[in-house]
């Protein structure tokens, strides 16, 4: 595995996974300084995601490992976040059932390829569902009572559970042949 910036970006968010879940789901943190400081955890942690690619494009630095990890760490990121939602009563469990069922599925048609040899990279339709999902997840880190937010969080759930549901299809889709035996 090579050590190059995308990959330690990665791995940085890797690492700020158990930060944000010590932060958000801890007392000792008044509320809302809790809400703003996993706010910034979450929010920095989601910027490496869109700086490891870009750079790794960029760069030529683009690798397996990358192509691997870099979709594992978003998974882990934003469900960690869903979950820690659905503990504290801002997301209902049918969105994480959804959310985070979406994620199994890619992983193991991931797996299955990875014993075949083959390394399939996030999509088009992935990333835009990851990045509504995580615009959803810093809105329902604002403590603040804004106009329209409650709307605009709901609007933003939504969204990210079709955007899951499509994405899911798409990739199915797509890559239906790496179930097939040979």
């Amino acid at each position: 595995m090579k050590w190059n910036l995308p990959n330690k970006l990665t791995m940085l968010r890797v690492l700020m996974v158990p930060l944000y879940c010590l932060i958000y789901l801890t007392v000792w943190i008044p509320y809302p300084a809790r809400d703003l400081v996993a706010l910034a955890v979450f929010a920095i942690a989601s910027l490496t995601d869109l700086f490891d690619g870009k750079i790794a494009r960029k760069t030529h630095q683009v690798t397996d490992f990358g192509k691997f990890m870099d979709p594992l760490a978003d998974k882990l990121l934003v469900g960690s976040a869903v979950i820690c939602f659905v503990e504290t009563g801002l997301l209902p469990a049918w969105a994480a059932v959804i959310l985070i069922g979406r994620e199994f599925v890619i992983s193991g048609f991931r797996l299955v390829a990875a014993g075949k040899g083959v390394v399939i990279a996030a999509d088009i339709w992935g990333k835009i569902k990851t990045t509504v999902q995580m615009i959803m997840i810093i809105s329902l880190l604002i403590p603040f009572q804004i106009p329209f937010l409650g709307i605009l969080q709901q609007i933003l759930i939504y969204a990210s559970v079709l955007l899951t549901l499509i994405s899911v299809v798409n990739y199915i889709r797509n890559n239906l042949e790496v179930l097939k035996e040979s």
